[in-house]
C-alpha cells in the first residue's frame, strides 16, 4: 500500500471546521478491526506491548474480557505490579495460577481467567520440573539461586516468557493475552529473554566453575575477575560464603542450562508464529508515539506478526466545527465589558420622569429587572462571563486535538501500512467489567461501518 502524502499546514487548516478529531485520523490509514482478530480461531496469542503509562493492562484486560464475551476461553497474563487488573476483575488478588473471573456474560459460552506473574514462583516451577528433588531443593535453598531469581536484570521479562510457554504447552485456552511488563522500553521485552539465556548458559558461568577447577589463590583471582563482570546482585553477595554458594549454585544447576536456552529460543519463536499477534498500545503524544514507532521498526526487524497500533486516551469534541481561533474571538469579545452601553442604560434609569423625585413605593412590576435595569445587566454580565469561560475551555480542547492530531500524521506518514484502532478517552479510571466492556466496545468501534457512519455525523 502506497503512503498518502502528508497533509500540508492549508489542507489541516482547511479541515479544521470539518472534522471530529479521531474520524479523521483514521480516514487515511488502515483500520485495525480488533473484532475479527479475537474471533479467529487460529489467534493464540496477542501480545500488548508498548511503553509504560499508555493503558497496556486496561487494554489487554478489555480484549480478554471481549473475546471471552464472544465464546472463546481466554487467560489473562499480566506482569503489572499495581494490580489494577485483579481490581478491575473484581477480584481480591492474583497470583501465579489462572484464576476463573466471574459475572462475565458467558452467554457465547467463553470464559475469562486472569494471572500476575510471580516471578520467583516461576523460576522455582522450572527447577522443580527439570531437577531431581534432591538437586532441586539444595538450588531453591541457595543464597546466590535466591537472589538471581528474586531480582537479576532481565529476569521478570525471562519469566514472563517462560509462563506464556507453559500456557500455551498446556493448550488449555484458545486464546492467551499478554501484559508486557513495564519496562523503561518496550524493547527490554524482546530482549531480556536472550540476555538472561546467554548469561545462564555462556561464558560467564564458565567462568563462575573456573575457581572449583583451578582452585587456591589463583582460583580466587580468578573469580575475582568474573565478579567484575556482573551487576549489582552479585555484589550483594561478596562475603566469605559467596564461592561456595557460587559453586554449589553452578553444580547444581549445570545439566540445566541448556534448557534456559533451549526454552527461551522456542518462546521466542513462538511469538513469531502465525498464530501470535502484538498490538503496540501507545497514546497521542509524542513520546509514547515515538517509542511506538521503534518497536514498529523492531518488530519487522525480528519477523513479528503486527496486528495494529492500538491508539489510547484520545480526546474528541462535538462541537469540532468550531474552532479554537473563533472560540477564542468569541470569548473575547464578551469579556468586552461596553462600558458606554452599560452607562448610557443607567444614566436613562436615573434620569426617568417616571422614578425620578417620586414618593410612591415601587410596584411589584416595577421590581422586576427590565432590560435596562442594573440587576439585569449584572445578570448578562454574569452569563456572558460564564460563556466566555466554556468557550475557552472548549478552546484548549480544540488545541488539544490538533495537538494530538498532528503527532498522529506524524506516525501514520512514517508507518502507512500500520493499521490503527483508536480509544476514545474516558472521564474516570477503568475499576470493575463494566469499564472493561466499554473500552472493549471503543475498541472494536473502528470498523468501516462504524467510521462511515461517525463522517456521515461529521
Amino acid at each position: 500500500m502506497s503512503p498518502d502524502p502528508a497533509p500540508t499546514h492549508d489542507d489541516k487548516a482547511s479541515t479544521n471546521h470539518k472534522d471530529t478529531g479521531s474520524s479523521r485520523a483514521l480516514k487515511h490509514v488502515p483500520v485495525l478491526e480488533v473484532d475479527p482478530l479475537l474471533d479467529d480461531p487460529n489467534t493464540r496469542i496477542v501480545v500488548c506491548c508498548g511503553s509504560g503509562g499508555v493503558g497496556k493492562t486496561t487494554t489487554a484486560a478489555a480484549l480478554g474480557l471481549r473475546a471471552a464475551e464472544r465464546g472463546r476461553k481466554v487467560v489473562v497474563l499480566t506482569i503489572d505490579p499495581a494490580r489494577r487488573l485483579a481490581q478491575s476483575m473484581g477480584i481480591d488478588a492474583l497470583d501465579n495460577s489462572p484464576r476463573r473471573v466471574k459475572g462475565i456474560e458467558d452467554a457465547a459460552g467463553g470464559e475469562l481467567h486472569a494471572m500476575m506473574l510471580d516471578m520467583k514462583h516461576t523460576f522455582d516451577e522450572i527447577v522443580e520440573a527439570h531437577a531431581d528433588p534432591g538437586r532441586a531443593a539444595a538450588i531453591l535453598g541457595n543464597p546466590f539461586y535466591q537472589s538471581l531469581s528474586a531480582g537479576f536484570a532481565g529476569t521478570q521479562e525471562y519469566m514472563a516468557m517462560e509462563k506464556l510457554g507453559q500456557l500455551r504447552a498446556r493448550d488449555e485456552w484458545d486464546l492467551i493475552v499478554v501484559d508486557t511488563p513495564p519496562s523503561r522500553s518496550a524493547l527490554d521485552f524482546l530482549d531480556a529473554p536472550k540476555r538472561l539465556g546467554s548469561f545462564l548458559d555462556g561464558k560467564l558461568i564458565r567462568v563462575l566453575m573456573a575457581p572449583a577447577k583451578v582452585g587456591g589463590r589463583a582460583g580466587m583471582k580468578f573469580l575475582n575477575v568474573g565478579m567484575s563482570m556482573m551487576t549489582g546482585v552479585l555484589g550483594k553477595l561478596l562475603g566469605g560464603q559467596l564461592l561456595k554458594d557460587v559453586q554449589t549454585f553452578v553444580a547444581a544447576m549445570d545439566t540445566m542450562f541448556g534448557g534456559f536456552r533451549t526454552r527461551a529460543d522456542a518462546t521466542y519463536k513462538l511469538l513469531q508464529a502465525p498464530g501470535t499477534a502484538f498490538l503496540v498500545v501507545a497514546a497521542p503524544e509524542r513520546d509514547a508515539l515515538r517509542e511506538a514507532a521503534y518497536f514498529v521498526q523492531r518488530l519487522a526487524a525480528e519477523d513479528m506478526p503486527l496486528a495494529g497500533l492500538v491508539l489510547n486516551r484520545v480526546h474528541g469534541s462535538n462541537a469540532a466545527q468550531l474552532s479554537a481561533e473563533r472560540a477564542l474571538a468569541a470569548a473575547e469579545n464578551l469579556e468586552d465589558p461596553r462600558i458606554v452601553d452599560q452607562q448610557e442604560g443607567k444614566a436613562g434609569l436615573r434620569n426617568s420622569p417616571d422614578t425620578y423625585g417620586s414618593s410612591e413605593p415601587p410596584s411589584s412590576e416595577a421590581s422586576v429587572p427590565d432590560a435596562g435595569s442594573p440587576a439585569s445587566t449584572d445578570q448578562d454580565r454574569s452569563i456572558e462571563q460564564l460563556t466566555a469561560g466554556l468557550l475557552r475551555l472548549h478552546a484548549e480542547r480544540m488545541q488539544l486535538l490538533s495537538r494530538e492530531q498532528r503527532t498522529r500524521d506524524r506516525f501514520t506518514a512514517r508507518h502507512p501500512e500500520v493499521a490503527v484502532a483508536e480509544v476514545a478517552a474516558l472521564p474516570g479510571d477503568v475499576h470493575d467489567l463494566a469499564g472493561l466492556r466499554d473500552i472493549g466496545d471503543r475498541l472494536a468501534a473502528n470498523g468501516p461501518e462504524y467510521i462511515e457512519e461517525r463522517e456521515a455525523r461529521a
